[in-house]
């Protein structure tokens, strides 16, 4: 789910650009994805109408409510890690191109975003003693082809402790509930100074208590999202996103002590360490701007290693944003909008030729209600028979 937010971010970046292709449509039925992701009870208004409430009880094994938040796509499995770097992402989008946005596109957004802060409010509510990080064994859920609102296998939680840390988990976790804060700061300012202060614990713990959740978990969070970065990218990730919501300077002072001085050409759910530096390089805040220079070289070098056609320090970092390859971008969305050999869009809902199914669990199996069958037909027993059977009645 991590890489359809970037796809999302691109969109509000050219959504008001002059094309042959429809950005602002495009734009809503990204939004229109995350829907289809969602676990929990689901708001009346829910406009992807074959998904309906899922892991009402997520949580209840260890006497927590831990409802709500977003699946991993074709998980039925909720992993904290990414879905924490998803919810950062979408606020900053929202952050950077709201203004550009329609009203109901950008309210869209915001429930988006709140969809997930919400989830990591109550992930986060037991710190300093535990951070919630995880419903469902990915192993076990792997094994069994289900809709969410069918599951059968069993929903264990997992949790980071002071005895088994997860430093990274908890500080992107800080760096989620930070940028939300700011989307709602103007619109919600009660729930903002909420997350904010959920931030900073997580931030506490994931600082004081150091360590990787892929030591601490391993044998449920490895392979599917093992923090293969180390969790030093991620305390420099919730440092610049705290420094930005409280404009607080221990949290700047916090970033350059950590010293980083590795390069990256990656920027993901695992690795923040570009996604960092461009954020602190273009700071209105500081009135030094000496303070920033070592966050802005490593932001242009980062932006000249992955500017397609850009030759080594090739470009400047100005205000935010590249003058390199200026436009890039929208030739990589118009081949997915339709400009490819296939002359095919690959967004559902998009174009007049498209997936018919988003990348969902959900979209692959009958509702059973539809046909007329029990739920316990589309379990994990015989599933595919039961499958094949069904679309061929």
């Amino acid at each position: 789910m991590s890489t359809k937010i970037i796809f999302f971010a691109i969109l509000l970046s050219i959504a008001t650009t002059t094309a042959n292709h429809d950005y602002k449509d495009a734009l809503s039925k990204s939004i229109i994805f995350f829907e289809g992701q969602r676990s929990g009870k689901l708001p009346p208004h829910q406009s992807i109408t074959w998904r309906s409430d899922s892991g009402l009880s997520d949580g209840s094994s260890d006497n927590v409510d831990l409802t709500g938040g977003y699946y991993d796509a074709g998980d039925n499995v909720k992993f904290g890690f990414p879905m924490a770097f998803t919810t950062t992402m979408m606020a900053w989008s929202v952050l950077e191109f709201g203004r550009r946005m329609a009203d109901e596109q950008l309210e869209a957004a915001r429930e988006a975003v709140r969809w997930g802060s919400d989830y990591l409010l109550k992930a986060s509510a037991h710190l300093p003693n535990a951070l919630y990080v995880q419903v469902g064994d990915p192993k076990a859920d792997h094994k069994c082809w289900e809709r969410a609102e069918d599951m059968t296998t069993a929903r264990p939680v997992y949790k980071v402790t002071p005895s088994n840390p997860g430093s990274d988990v908890a500080a992107e976790t800080a760096a989620a509930l930070a940028a939300a804060s700011r989307v709602f700061r103007h619109v919600d300012p009660g729930y903002s100074s909420k997350l904010i202060e959920a931030a900073e614990k997580a931030f506490a713990f994931a600082d004081t208590y150091r360590g990787s959740y892929s030591d601490s978990l391993s044998s449920v969070v490895c392979p599917f999202y093992c923090s293969y970065s180390g969790f030093h990218d991620e305390l420099l990730w919730g440092a610049a996103w705290l420094f930005k919501a409280t404009h607080n300077a221990s949290y700047l002072d916090y970033a350059k002590s950590l010293s980083l001085d590795d390069d990256s050409d990656v920027f993901s759910w695992d690795n923040k360490l570009p996604g960092a530096r461009v954020l602190l390089s273009r700071d209105s805040h500081i009135d030094n701007e000496g303070e920033l220079s070592t966050f802005r070289e490593h932001a242009q070098r980062f932006m000249c290693n992955v500017l397609r056609g850009s030759p080594s320090q090739s470009g400047e970092l100005h205000s935010g944003r590249t003058d390199v390859q200026d436009g890039w971008e929208q030739p990589a969305v118009n081949y997915i909008l339709g400009d490819n050999p296939n002359e095919m869009s690959y967004m559902v809902g998009y174009g007049d030729r498209y997936p018919r199914r988003i990348h969902h669990r959900d979209s692959s199996i009958p509702i059973y209600s539809t046909n007329g069958m029990s739920s316990s037909s589309y379990g994990c027993d015989g599933v595919r028979v039961t499958f094949v059977i069904a679309y061929n009645k």
